[in-house]
């Protein structure tokens, strides 16, 4: 096949995925996870069920390619928060509010139930321990963060501390629990 019509069959995909991710979301947002079915989703979107069954298996198949998309976004946004600030320990905190003000918009819910799970979600995880640890690395290259802890050790505190901030009630209260983990990386 010609190189521009690969591509525009690419595209064409990647609209329709992107187009049955987005549905899909908005239909369980709407109606709740258990009452959305495959023929719902192919009706919105304005695809066949035939068509819809050649990208998707599920329902829960396309919302896992939803929470992939959306985890990803997720750690390309921390990426982008680590490189806005110059300083190693100005990096560490942006990167810790932003990931706390993230879980502190996404509540538990049956929907997330459901999609925390899986090797999507290891791999994500492990994508962020890395981004803070090598974070923390840095911060205590320059004196900004303790030394006399291993960093995989802390970046484990700090994420396990960050999950408070799923059930913080506002968000100056995920900020006072940044700041208390800031806190406790101070060097002594």
């Amino acid at each position: 096949m010609p190189k521009l019509w690969n591509e525009s069959i690419q595209a064409h995909r990647r609209a329709v995925r992107d187009a049955t991710l987005d549905t899909t979301a908005a239909l369980v947002a709407e109606h709740g996870l258990r009452s959305v079915t495959m023929s719902q989703i192919a009706k919105e979107t304005g695809i066949g069920r035939a068509t819809l069954y050649k990208y998707f298996s599920d329902v829960e198949a396309i919302l896992v390619a939803w929470h992939e998309r959306q985890i990803t976004g997720h750690l390309e946004n921390l990426a982008e928060v680590r490189d806005q600030a110059d300083a190693a320990g100005k990096r560490l905190e942006a990167v810790l509010e932003a990931y706390a003000l993230m879980s502190h918009a996404h509540h538990g819910t049956e929907l997330a139930a459901l999609l925390h799970r899986g090797e999507h979600v290891a791999r994500a995880q492990q994508q962020l321990t890395d981004l803070i640890q090598d974070l923390l690395s840095e911060a205590a290259g320059t004196g900004d963060v303790r030394d006399d802890v291993a960093p995989q050790e802390l970046a484990s505190y700090c994420l396990h501390a960050l999950t408070a901030a799923s059930s913080a009630p506002s968000k100056a209260a995920v900020r006072r629990l940044v700041s208390i983990i800031l806190a406790g990386l101070r060097p002594r």
